[in-house]
């Protein structure tokens, strides 16, 4: 008999669990936050749905209001996105829209708005885009969305303890990949699929961007950062459909995440979030960090005190 303490000790751990006691990942996961808090089972409910909200509102100023970063590197291009996808897209529709819904709230993040980490700012994109947008789609209400953010918690929880969710300790597969991975579980569990299905949605979108870098231009998180949020929504798309249509992965989910880290401590130090390498050492990477050196400098040397 595996206890609720022992649960999430891994996905094996987590699984059996489930099966044990006849529940979904969102449920385990809610069942750990009451026995862990100090708060009821409403309460906690009530905090996933502010969640909620929060999310819904930074896709929509992204898709409706021209946010634009300070840095002046992003904005308008979720928007853009997503009203090219009524014109027949070679990546469908609703990828489009889930795509831009997903770069929309990056965008808000980087011109200083509210968001919700999922699991960081930098990958905060992916699982609202993602469920908001296939909500609308199926028909889900905010219920069953608050569930999937659950599941998405159990999911990054895992992550979080076996891995990693820094890109500064394990490259940019640790932020857009593990919102990918749980973004996609959330989708498999919201369509009736099971624990096992759900993780093994998470370590294929993992497996898809093993190794990818963390290399962001004049160290924002906006370039390529609010395009990989994109990536990471249509990988949680595909994975989600693949697990659903019977595919398994052949690496099972906590030996995914052993590798992944393993993967991500060898990642050069360049590599990792620390703007010295990648994209953020082409000489248009250097021109732009130069440009917005000299506009925080040129900030700093107006401001009031």
């Amino acid at each position: 008999m595996i206890s609720l303490t022992d649960a999430f000790v891994s996905g094996k751990s987590l699984s059996e669990y489930c099966n044990q006691e006849g529940i979904p990942i969102s449920e385990a996961m809610i069942r750990r936050e009451v026995a862990m808090g100090e708060m009821t089972r409403e309460q906690i409910v009530e905090e996933m749905r502010k969640n909620l909200l929060v999310m819904r509102e930074s896709v929509r100023r992204g898709l409706e209001e021209h946010v634009e970063s300070v840095s002046k590197l992003s904005g308008g291009e979720a928007m853009r996105l997503f009203r090219y996808a009524k014109y027949e897209p070679f990546s469908g529709a609703n990828t489009c829209r889930v795509a831009a819904s997903a770069m929309a709230v990056v965008e808000v993040n980087a011109a200083m708005g509210q968001i919700v980490a999922a699991p960081t700012a930098g990958a905060s994109g992916i699982l609202p885009g993602v469920l908001l947008e296939s909500g609308i789609d199926r028909g889900w209400s905010d219920e069953q969305l608050i569930q999937g953010l659950f599941c998405a918690g159990g999911v990054g929880l895992l992550f979080a303890q076996n891995a990693t969710i820094s890109g500064a300790e394990g490259g940019c597969q640790a932020e857009t990949g593990v919102g990918s991975a749980m973004a996609a579980a959330s989708l498999v569990e919201l369509s009736g699929g099971t624990p096992e299905q759900a993780l093994d949605a998470a370590a294929m979108t993992i497996k898809n961007i093993l190794g990818l870098v963390c290399d962001p231009v004049a160290g924002l998180v906006e370039c390529p950062c609010i395009k990989r949020n994109a990536l990471g929504a249509a990988n949680a798309l595909l994975c989600a459909d693949m697990t659903l249509c019977g595919i398994t992965s052949l690496i099972p989910f906590d030996e995914v995440l052993t590798a992944m880290l393993a993967v991500g401590h060898d990642i050069r130090r360049e590599y990792r979030e620390t703007a010295m390498g990648g994209l953020a050492t082409t000489p248009t990477g250097k021109a732009v960090a130069e440009k917005v050196h000299r506009f925080q400098e040129f900030e700093r040397s107006h401001a009031t005190v």
